[in-house]
């Protein structure tokens, strides 16, 4: 079996193990996901599965043509997975989440959520400045460098955009649900509710 899937993340909720202990989990739902190209040393110089989920009402003209090849017809996104297992795959084969376990270790792949513009404390948890006594330095940066060599060294903690970025994290599956293809994943994930997540099995 593939052990790579796409789910949409549908939210938290807690289920209990058989010694009465609270786990948190995120329950994900796995998109119809089928094998739509193979990617080999000798004509890519890497080896990776490209895997088609989901389906879209209208598919252009490229898209509609890569996908026939594997015998797809549409695709809501595609996402590709580097591994080293190639050989005994075909195109257009089904991945189910029959290929998780319960306790099987994941990466989950996701973006996060965007905050915008964020000061530096939302943004690297930096401390107040006092509040009284005629201080102005309240949530400001600080000082962002000594006077040589006269430019802001590249990395410096400062306000800027917040979320919106590809967030990896390791984790493990606590419950699969066959019938209704939900795997039941310890903890928080990146991103916001029905968004797209990469899971693979480490």
């Amino acid at each position: 079996m593939i052990p790579f899937i796409i789910g949409k993340k549908v939210g938290m909720t807690q289920i209990f193990s058989k010694d009465g202990r609270v786990i948190p989990v995120t329950l994900v739902v796995c998109l119809d996901c089928a094998v739509s190209q193979l990617k080999s040393e000798e004509k890519d110089r890497y080896n990776a599965i490209q895997v088609a989920a989901g389906r879209k009402k209208k598919v252009n003209k490229p898209l509609f043509g890569h996908l026939q090849k594997a015998g797809l017809s549409s695709a809501e996104m595609l996402a590709e997975f580097k591994t080293g297992m190639i050989k005994d795959i075909k195109l257009g084969e089904k991945i189910t989440p029959e290929a998780f376990t319960p306790g099987d270790k994941v990466k989950i792949t996701g973006i996060s959520k965007g905050k915008g513009f964020q000061g530096v404390i939302k943004r690297h948890g930096f401390k107040r400045g006092p509040e009284t006594h005629g201080s102005d330095h309240h949530r400001a940066p600080g000082s962002i460098g000594s006077m040589f060599p006269q430019h802001v060294f590249k990395g410096k903690k400062l306000p800027g955009r917040m979320g919106g970025e590809r967030v990896t994290l390791l984790s493990y599956v606590v419950d699969v649900d066959p019938q209704k293809r939900c795997l039941f994943i310890k903890g928080a994930m990146p991103g916001a509710n029905g968004s797209r997540v990469l899971i693979r099995k480490v």
